[in-house]
């Protein structure tokens, strides 16, 4: 399958997910820079759905010091802003996240850039100051990328979609 067809599928197997991400070239650092808008790729896994339905806008790389790992829209979807993961998820937090900005909202960064080996292979990945987590890419063209999001509590990876805002 197609990076195409299982994004127009919106949701594929966990096997044909691993494969598509296996045979997409690896990042570098650099490629990484800039602002990227996020959608999620359908693999059965427990979080499917759940960025999607709260806001989430994406991610942004200022450099491989400087990450803000999760972005999400303003209450009124007219801007963004960065979310300190140690305050999202919650489970007092349901819903769009724009309307809690007033409590899980950072002005630090929260996240960095490292090359790391996953799958037998070395590419970008971004990994969480405060959680056992890493999002490892993989580059479909010059404005989209692959995620693989790897945790230590998880049976298997979580997948998403990086698009060059």
């Amino acid at each position: 399958m197609t990076f195409d067809e299982a994004v127009k599928a919106g949701r594929i197997s966990l096997e044909q997910a691993l494969a598509l991400f296996d045979g997409l070239p690896t990042v570098d650092l650099a490629f990484m820079k800039g602002r990227w808008k996020g959608s999620e790729l359908h693999t059965g896994h427990r979080m499917d759905g759940m960025l999607a339905a709260t806001g989430w806008y994406g991610k942004e790389f200022v450099d491989t010091e400087s990450v803000h790992p999760l972005l999400f829209f303003t209450e009124d979807r007219g801007s963004v802003f960065p979310v300190d993961p140690r305050k999202w998820p919650s489970p007092s937090i349901r819903g769009p996240v724009g309307s809690h900005r007033a409590d899980v909202e950072t002005n630090k960064f929260k996240a960095r850039l490292r090359m790391t080996e996953y799958r037998g292979r070395l590419s970008a990945t971004m990994i969480y100051d405060d959680w056992p987590t890493h999002d490892i890419f993989r580059k479909v063209d010059e404005v989209t990328l692959l995620g693989a999001m790897d945790a230590r509590d998880m049976a298997q990876p979580y997948f998403f979609i990086l698009r060059r805002d």
